[in-house]
């Protein structure tokens, strides 16, 4: 048994102060007032006065982080499982720009192996995000242009799933798609592509989550693709025709429709902190998720360098930038996000919590975690005043520890 006690707890509703906080286990097993709980002597006991936990940070979209890609080899996806918990992350979708068959298939079988594995020392690692090749090659920002593929024509494909032989424009990729299956969650792509209705149809089918972006769909379209099944937007206002009042397009699409959970780059610099706000006072916080969108350069000072689809990525400014200029990611943890959150776009700690855990949670269909509540999964991250990491908990057991309050 742990025994954190003394620090503010985020729960889902309310912020309790000064509370204490019990891990029996892998799960939460008592919240109450300090010392009320009757463990304060317990062994594991913690002091933890003048803190904050929250709940563990998922993020749905990191491609990778203090140089490592997701897309470096069947090791990269454990390495940045290993290095995530230092900044206060508990779970996240490893993300892929577009890439070859092979690469892709490469690291979806990464992603199979350490899907539910318990490491003792690593985030949790959940099905990944395809961001993927099949987007509108005029809004693909910093993807690899030479990967990009057009829906394949899904009526021609035989009674056993296999695409007919025809169908090479984009097969090879959904054939990848469907051989891993459970292991792939989110795949971004333009509704307004030739053949995405279909496409969309078929990959919810098949139980993935459909996520519209860099696209330049109209309202129409998009409407469309959310009538097929899409539920996610990926980095809404990036890469993506910017709302008019008398062409609403993507933007006016995701920010008026329900059923759509809207990620939103958090890093002050892709999106300006009042627009954040104001896609939040649109949407609620329930359906808003923030994210990293991190690269291989995340985590990295300005002046260092790394790669995103083979390509020279170098961190100026608090971004990365390809070597035209191009804005190539985010180089945001999820610890700065949340403190973006709630300095600059003004959140309360609650609702600050809520994009960076609960609604990734709800919307990836995580059970008994993503808030902090007796009996749920003890994914935990404790903050000091200044919202830096201190202790993450994945599961109950301490996987990252910073200088911290006294032990009992």
């Amino acid at each position: 048994m742990i025994v954190l006690s003394g620090a503010d707890l985020v729960l889902p509703e309310r912020l309790h102060s000064g509370g204490t906080l019990v891990i029996e286990g892998e799960r939460i097993g008592a919240l109450g007032a300090a010392g009320a709980i009757g463990a304060s002597g317990a062994a594991g006991a913690v002091d933890l006065r003048g803190h904050v936990i929250v709940p563990g940070f998922i993020d749905v979209h990191i491609h990778g982080l203090e140089g490592v890609d997701t897309l470096d080899g069947p090791e990269a996806v454990a390495d940045i499982s290993r290095r995530l918990p230092k900044f206060g992350v508990t779970a996240f979708c490893p993300t892929t720009v577009a890439c070859s068959p092979e690469a892709l298939r490469e690291m979806l079988r990464s992603v199979t192996d350490l899907r539910g594995l318990a490491t003792g020392s690593s985030a949790r690692v959940l099905p990944a995000h395809l961001e993927s090749n099949f987007i509108n090659p005029e809004y693909r920002g910093a993807q690899p242009a030479a990967c990009l593929r057009l829906p394949p024509r899904l009526g021609t494909m035989g009674a056993s799933g296999a695409m007919g032989a025809e169908n090479f424009d984009g097969a090879d990729i959904l054939a990848e798609i469907d051989r891993a299956g459970a292991s792939v969650g989110i795949v971004t792509l333009a509704p307004e592509l030739e053949g995405a209705l279909d496409l969309i149809r078929h990959l919810v089918s098949r139980g993935h989550r459909v996520s519209l972006g860099h696209s330049g769909a109209t309202l129409e379209e998009a409407r469309a693709a959310i009538v097929a099944g899409a539920r996610h937007a990926t980095h809404l206002f990036n890469r993506m025709p910017p709302l008019s009042h008398r062409e609403p397009g993507l933007v006016g699409a995701i920010l008026t429709s329900e059923e759509i959970a809207a990620e939103v780059i958090c890093d002050g610099v892709h999106v300006h902190p009042d627009m954040v706000r104001m896609a939040i006072s649109a949407k609620g916080a329930k359906r808003m998720m923030a994210i990293t969108d991190g690269v291989a350069a995340a985590g990295l000072p300005d002046g260092k360098s790394a790669a995103l689809g083979g390509r020279r990525i170098r961190v100026e400014r608090s971004a990365a930038y390809l070597e035209d200029g191009t804005l190539a990611g985010s180089v945001a943890t999820m610890d700065r996000v949340f403190r973006f959150l709630v300095r600059d776009v003004g959140l309360s700690l609650n609702d600050a919590a809520q994009l960076t855990a609960t609604t990734p949670a709800s919307e990836l269909g995580l059970t008994d975690t993503g808030a902090i509540k007796k009996g749920a999964i003890a994914d935990l991250v404790v903050l000091d005043k200044d919202f830096n990491v201190k202790q993450t908990y994945v599961a109950g057991k301490l996987v990252y520890e910073s200088s911290v309050g006294s032990r009992q």
